[in-house]
């Protein structure tokens, strides 16, 4: 589920307040990160909204209307949009090309991680490894705002990231490139120095309370873990994507 307590701390400036402004802003073409609408909305308004979103993969969040007011004291009619800090791309567009540049894909694909500061700091680890894409969900993931962008360190805006309304058909359509999907999970006996991650791959983190999804576990192609010898039970997410990712860059230069 997506985290909405910290909307009242970013910045204005990063908000759209109001049906017809955000309309406009999307017909303008910006990336909207995500959408508060007022829970009992029927207006006709309302409904040109809806309509402008119907083809993009937005997250809207139905909230009461004394949220938005602590979010802003403006006229926002009962929407209120924030801007994403970065331009989504699409991982259809992405594997073809690198195949055609004779490399072998590396993704990241981010299942339930929420935590701003995790996001940024994997997506920081990606940009170092060299990793090609991250791919996250578009309900359900952390939000790409000012913080992620400050915690990556700027990674965030410089590689790729895809924004998939369904995370199920996103990893099948890596399966179909030829990608294979590899899983860290507590439930895995293999050991993930014992896989084998120099052909074209896709690491799926998922998040620290719950894993990775069951019906993504049964897509992926293996899983693997990472010892624990300690008395608390797993790394934190971050810790255990950097562990993986740079495993496969070890791999690959051997």
């Amino acid at each position: 589920m997506i985290n909405y307590n910290n909307n009242k701390q970013r910045p204005e400036k990063d908000m759209i307040f109001g049906i017809r402004a955000v309309i406009e802003a999307i017909q303008a073409g910006k990336e909207i990160d995500k959408i508060l609408m007022r829970r009992d909305m029927t207006s006709e308004l309302a409904r040109e909204l809806f309509t402008s979103l119907n083809s993009l993969q937005v997250p809207i969040q139905k909230v009461p209307i004394e949220k938005l007011n602590k979010i802003t004291t403006k006229n926002h009619q009962g929407v209120v949009a924030f801007i994403s800090a970065v331009t989504y791309q699409r991982i259809e567009d992405i594997i073809p090309t690198i195949y055609e540049e004779g490399r072998m894909p590396f993704i990241v694909v981010l299942d339930g991680v929420t935590d701003v500061r995790n996001f940024g700091a994997i997506a920081r680890t990606c940009e170092c490894a060299g990793v090609d894409a991250i791919v996250i969900p578009t309900k359900g993931g952390a939000a790409i705002n000012a913080d992620a962008v400050k915690t990556s360190a700027g990674a965030l805006l410089s590689i790729p990231v895809c924004r998939e309304g369904s995370l199920t058909n996103a990893l099948k359509f890596l399966v179909s490139s030829g990608i294979k999907l590899v899983v860290a999970t507590e439930k895995a006996t293999k050991n993930y120095t014992q896989a084998s991650l120099t052909e074209p791959i896709a690491i799926i983190m998922g998040a620290e309370d719950e894993g990775v999804a069951p019906e993504h576990l049964r897509i992926c192609d293996e899983m693997v873990s990472i010892p624990v010898l300690g008395s608390i039970d797993s790394l934190n997410v971050s810790v255990a994507a950097g562990v993986l990712i740079y495993e496969v860059v070890r791999q690959r230069q051997i």
